[in-house]
């Protein structure tokens, strides 16, 4: 049954969504670029189980002042049949993190492949003879970067504690790369492999898993696993220098922390929910120093 059109209470307002949602970062990131805008709208954290996300979908749906919500864990790939309409990237992906009404639909998006590869785009956008990404676990977050890495012609190790469902998540997502997979358990131990001359070459190692994260098992990788000159990328936020980046600082790497990819993400969920573009620049050194008081 459909809910009656709701007046409008005469705020705007967006929401994060997931289980759980306390940890969210999201409402300090998009209160902080409200505010700066001077803009009368409100972003909120909102606790939506698996039992629930129907009937919250349903109930958005007619609500004058809802510009859309941002999606977390574990609603990811759940979400997609409860909305009208993907983004092809969205799509491509098989994962969706944010929902914005247009037009009388719902359409989801994946800012997460953008957000991403944001803090990359300086070495992206550089001539490489060479392109390779070491991408340690296959969860969600994985298939967004599986994807962005994949178009920037970056080949791919994907590591899982089932290479055969790495094997898979390549077919799917990239059927046409030429990609490779291993055990994740490979990168604990130290190794003796004696890596090519990588002048002129672009190497990442990224922890697309939770590993590392508060309250979750550590991600066991020797450094020894990782060419010279590569850059390590971290998507874990809590905490924010993980024990992976501060291995990976120690043995001279250039690293990138989880905030990077969290707020490239948000800055393009902003424009859709808000119609507007997030101050960015020198404004990130003070939105960073609020979100690790």
């Amino acid at each position: 049954m459909t809910e009656p059109l709701r007046q409008s209470s005469g705020q705007a307002y967006a929401e994060v969504i997931g289980d759980p949602i306390a940890q969210s970062k999201s409402p300090a990131i998009h209160g902080f670029w409200l505010e700066r805008l001077g803009i009368d709208a409100e972003y909120r954290a909102t606790h939506v189980t698996g039992d629930g996300l129907a009937d919250f979908i349903a109930s958005r749906r007619n609500d004058p002042d809802w510009r859309g919500c941002n999606v977390t864990m574990p609603h990811k790939q759940a979400v997609i049949a409860l909305i009208d309409r993907l983004d092809p990237l969205a799509a491509r992906v098989g994962a969706v993190n944010t929902i914005v009404p247009e037009h009388g639909q719902l359409v989801g998006y994946n800012t997460d492949v953008p957000g991403f590869l944001e803090p990359l785009q300086p070495l992206l956008a550089e001539t490489h003879y060479f392109r390779m990404a070491r991408v340690l676990g296959t969860g969600g977050a994985a298939r967004a970067i599986v994807v962005g890495l994949a178009a920037e012609k970056l080949v791919l190790v994907l590591a899982g504690r089932n290479p055969e469902k790495a094997r898979a998540l390549l077919d799917e997502l990239d059927p046409t790369g030429e990609h490779h997979v291993a055990p994740l358990d490979h990168f604990a131990d130290a190794t003796d492999f004696a890596f090519d001359d990588r002048e002129g070459c672009l190497d990442l190692v990224v922890n697309a898993s939770a590993l590392g994260m508060t309250g979750r098992p550590p991600l066991k990788f020797d450094i020894s696993h990782a060419p010279p000159g590569s850059v390590f990328y971290d998507i874990v936020t809590s905490p924010l220098d993980t024990d992976f980046l501060k291995a990976a600082r120690a043995g001279g790497f250039r690293t990138v922390d989880g905030l990077s990819m969290l707020i490239g993400q948000a800055d393009h969920a902003f424009r859709r929910f808000f119609g507007a573009q997030p101050p960015r620049g020198e404004a990130d050194i003070e939105l960073r120093e609020r979100l690790t008081k």
